[in-house]
C-alpha cells in the first residue's frame, strides 16, 4: 500500500476540477489520499467532503489544510463496503486512480450509488488499467450515462498519459 504520492491521475483530476462549474454542489472525493482536489475546491470553497481507508489521511488532510491557511475539510474514514458511514447524499463524486482491482468494479459502483444523489455527476480519472468499461456497465445498470475523454494538455505530467477521464451522469 502506497500513500503520500500524488499521482499522474490525481493531477489530471485536480487540473479538470479546477475549470469545472460546481457551484454549491455537495461534492465527495472517493480514496482521496493526499486530497490534492478536496484542497483545490476547498480553496474555491466547495462543499467538499473526502474519504479513503488509510488510517493517516485524516491526519495530512488536516495538517494541508492549515499549511493552507484554509478551513478544515469534511473527512471519514471509511471503505467502499462499509455501509454504515454518515456520508450521506451528494451532488458530485470525484476520485482518481481507484480501480487497482476486479473487486473493485463492483464495490466503487455500488458505493457511488449508495451516495449519489438522485441528479449526480461522478467524474474518475483512470490511468489505464483495462477496468474502465466493466465499471461504466455497472454504472449504466445504476441509470447513468457514461462518457470517457482522453484528457488534452497534459504538459505538467512527466509523462504520456494514457488514460480516461470518466463522466458519468443521471
Amino acid at each position: 500500500m502506497l500513500f503520500g504520492v500524488i499521482w499522474p491521475s490525481s493531477l489530471v483530476l485536480a487540473h479538470f476540477i479546477s475549470q469545472y462549474p460546481v457551484g454549491t454542489k455537495r461534492v465527495l472525493e472517493v480514496g482521496c489520499g493526499i486530497a490534492l482536489s478536496s484542497l483545490l475546491l476547498n480553496k474555491k470553497k466547495a462543499d467538499i467532503t473526502a474519504t479513503d481507508y488509510h488510517p493517516e489521511v485524516g491526519k495530512f488532510l488536516l495538517r494541508n489544510t492549515l499549511l493552507n491557511q484554509d478551513g478544515p475539510i469534511n473527512y471519514e474514514q471509511t471503505n467502499w463496503s462499509n455501509k454504515q458511514d454518515s456520508l450521506g447524499l451528494f451532488d458530485l463524486i470525484i476520485g482518481s486512480d481507484l480501480l487497482y482491482e476486479n473487486e473493485h468494479i463492483e464495490l466503487l459502483a455500488n458505493f457511488i450509488q449508495a451516495h449519489a444523489n438522485k441528479s449526480c455527476e461522478v467524474i474518475l480519472v483512470d490511468p489505464g488499467r483495462g477496468r474502465k468499461t466493466k465499471l461504466s456497465t455497472k454504472m449504466l445498470d445504476f441509470g447513468f450515462s457514461s462518457t470517457h475523454i482522453k484528457p488534452e494538455h497534459t504538459d505538467y505530467i512527466k509523462q504520456d498519459f494514457k488514460g480516461h477521464i470518466l463522466k458519468f451522469k443521471r
